[in-house]
């Protein structure tokens, strides 16, 4: 029964730190928790905290010890409501960058737009083909959102909600979901798991046994990845406030071009590595050989509209 005191001791330490989070939760989170947090609690109380009973009772622990006490000011989690505010922005800052479209004279913000576009749209062909062009609104989406999460946290009354493990993780299983849902639908289900086995049949049972592993810790990979280097990075910019005044004044702000650098490298790197798990179960289309550069310069203008308008 060692390794039951082990995970009670865990579950422990993941209490404290989700009640220090709650201390450290912007005001917005504790107004929202306000006016929503005992209708959010009534619904945990009857529905979820049941579930995690059941599940949690296994491993001989509980739901309060795993996240902390049930309660009104915690039942709306600060990560969900940043998460939130994330996607609001993320539509706001198109809509203002926008601007009014002009073909003759763009303004700074639609060609901003415009760049950002081409470069994804690049690395799509690039990185997937000419085909994968039909997945851009999919990938930019993901591209704009992550980068405003990650950039929320250099302001004041934000936290960067991917800086917590429950929004990494959910966009890369939203990742992992988006392609194995095209490897299914353009291969079939048998075509999508015999691309694991690989080509060579006599070596087929050993090799699809990993790469079946492979694939299914993607969406922790993912996740692991893009939530330890904005936890890191938030982590160190508190450190540097609780030095001596002068110094948490100035070390921020001279830290603050690498957040930003973080913020970018890490929004490429969880874009880059879903269109490579696209490429490797999507396949251009063997019909169109003839007029092929054609036809996608005209799909890709087509996918431009979208974000634009």
């Amino acid at each position: 029964m060692f390794w039951f005191a082990e995970a009670a001791e865990g579950a422990h330490q993941a209490a404290e730190h989700a009640e220090e989070a709650e201390h450290q939760a912007p005001i917005i989170v504790q107004f929202v928790n306000q006016y929503f947090g005992q209708y959010a609690l009534d619904f945990e109380l009857k529905y979820t905290k049941p579930i995690w009973d059941k599940v949690l009772g296994y491993f001989g622990s509980t739901p309060e010890a795993a996240f902390g006490p049930y309660t009104a000011e915690n039942a709306i989690p600060w990560y969900t409501v940043m998460f939130f505010i994330a996607c609001i922005l993320s539509v706001i800052i198109i809509w203002i960058l926008k601007g009014k479209l002009s073909e003759s004279e763009p303004g700074h913000g639609q060609q901003t737009l415009e760049v950002s576009v081409l470069a994804v749209r690049s690395m799509i062909e690039d990185v997937i083909g000419p085909h994968g062009l039909k997945y851009f609104p999919v990938v930019m989406t993901f591209a704009v959102l992550i980068l405003v999460s990650n950039l929320m946290g250099l302001f004041p009354l934000f936290m960067s909600p991917t800086s917590a493990t429950s929004v990494t993780f959910a966009l890369g299983l939203a990742s992992f979901l988006y392609y194995n849902y095209i490897g299914i639908s353009e291969n079939g289900l048998f075509g999508h798991l015999k691309h694991l086995a690989g080509p060579i049949w006599w070596i087929a049972p050993l090799i699809f046994p990993i790469e079946l592993i492979s694939n299914l810790i993607r969406p922790f990979s993912l996740g692991i990845r893009l939530f330890g280097n904005l936890f890191a990075d938030e982590k160190v910019l508190e450190t540097l406030a609780g030095l001596h005044p002068w110094q948490s004044w100035f070390a921020p702000i001279l830290l603050m071009p690498l957040s930003v650098f973080v913020a970018l490298i890490q929004t490429f790197v969880f874009i880059l590595l879903s269109q490579l798990y696209i490429s490797e179960v999507s396949h251009a289309p063997h019909a169109h050989v003839h007029g092929e550069h054609d036809t996608d310069d005209f799909e890709g203008d087509e996918y431009i509209a979208p974000v634009l308008t």
